[in-house]
């Protein structure tokens, strides 16, 4: 393979200009066969063997529909190292599984995802942006725009669901950042070393603070949804404690984390591109479907998954060996020029848009898509009524592989 002058495992890489690591992923994307890459070195997981980047759009797919093949349990999905065991008791969820376990739990905890549960919610979601707007004009320009906007609206709505009382939001919401944060400083710290301990006291602190409700909502339920799992009995089947707290974790670590990036990426995307800020609000509600699609596209929240080859198996040309690693860049599939014309550009009227922001098709496709279309239309739709001119200066990235996030961004309006 002809030699790269940049490392994706290099964190370092993550920190540079984004302009920089696009033109990366470009030289990726025009390969024709998958770039090798040897993995970092981690004070809390062994040295692997390495990974093939997988970033075209059709390569993607292709492992997505095959997970027998491209098996997401051995070792985890999350992490290009194999994760270490006693991490699987705070992050084993069902992200990091395979069938028939992943199937068993995604059965139970789907059930209040479906677009029916979700339109429960609607008042809700419109209620909480009609008071975040409320609170934006209150303390005028000049504020954090994801600390403010994009961060309250789905950290309130998936505490609500759960039943996390509002004086819990920011107990969260700093966990959440923690667990999340890679080893950007702001949340990592000084001492990397200590980078797995804070992981994992971040997720014990979450994962108590649920098993704590649940013993309290089995015996007093309540309409919400950890009263619907703690008492569920599908066919038979319950969430075991660590179960349900693994659960929690994925879901307000991706709930949260995920549709505050999308969110806080939009309003970047309409300030750098102020003729399709005039479409949208030539119809709001017309356009907000293919606005939203358009911004998960770009935002990407999520930069990859990992997979692990479970048999000798052929994609597009290239044979993946059993026990080798493939990482699916869904950052980079969805700028893929095989796919998308202009793939840069921001066109909120594109159509086909077949994104793979919310992951490729398959088993592990995102169970709360629904839900993040819904918060970033309804926050959105809220924004350019009330505040049309508003604006998301320079933002300040996260330094993470895993996530493409913005930490802050101040607004003017």
């Amino acid at each position: 393979m002809s030699v790269l002058d940049f490392d994706l495992s290099d964190s370092a890489f993550w920190t540079k200009p984004m302009a920089e690591r696009e033109q990366a992923f470009e030289r990726l994307l025009r390969r024709e066969s998958p770039a090798f890459f040897e993995e970092m070195e981690l004070s809390f997981a062994a040295k692997g063997p390495g990974y093939y980047a997988l970033v075209k759009h059709a390569d993607i797919l292709e492992a997505s529909r095959n997970p027998e093949v491209f098996c997401s349990g051995d070792g985890g999905a999350t992490s290009i190292p194999d994760m270490p065991a006693e991490f699987t008791e705070y992050f084993g969820s069902m992200i990091n599984m395979d069938d028939p376990r992943h199937a068993r739990l995604r059965r139970i905890v789907s059930r209040a995802f479906t677009p029916k549960m979700i339109k429960q919610f609607e008042a809700d979601v419109e209620e909480a942006a009609v008071r975040i707007v409320d609170d934006l004009l209150d303390k005028g320009p000049g504020c954090d725009f994801v600390a403010e906007v994009a961060a309250r609206l789905p950290l309130k709505i998936i505490c609500d669901m759960m039943g996390i009382p509002e004086r819990d939001y920011q107990f969260v919401f700093e966990r959440s950042n923690v667990i999340l944060g890679g080893f950007d400083p702001e949340y990592a710290g000084d001492d990397l070393g200590q980078v797995a301990e804070r992981l994992l006291t971040a997720g014990m602190e979450l994962q108590q603070l649920v098993r704590d409700l649940a013993v309290h909502r089995a015996g007093n339920p309540t309409n919400d949804l950890t009263s619907s799992l703690v008492n569920a009995n599908i066919d038979g089947e319950r969430l075991t404690s660590q179960e349900l707290g693994s659960f929690f974790i994925l879901l307000v670590v991706a709930g949260n984390e995920t549709t505050r990036n999308a969110i806080s990426y939009g309003l970047r995307l309409l300030t750098n591109n102020p003729d399709q800020r005039a479409l949208w609000l030539e119809d709001v509600e017309g356009h907000a479907p293919g606005a939203v699609e358009e911004i998960v596209r770009l935002a990407s929240p999520v930069n990859f998954m990992r997979r692990k080859v479970t048999r000798d198996f052929e994609m597009n040309g290239h044979l993946y060996r059993a026990g080798q690693k493939a990482v699916l860049f869904y950052w980079a599939a969805n700028r893929d020029e095989a796919v998308f014309d202009e793939p840069y550009r921001f066109d909120i009227t594109r159509q086909p848009n077949p994104h793979v922001g919310f992951g490729g098709p398959g088993p592990h496709f995102c169970l709360g898509a629904h839900l993040a279309r819904r918060e970033i239309t309804v926050m959105f739709r809220e924004l350019l009524r009330r505040v049309p001119q508003i604006e998301g200066g320079k933002p300040d990235r996260l330094h993470s592989m895993f996530i493409n996030g913005i930490k802050h961004m101040e607004c003017a309006f």
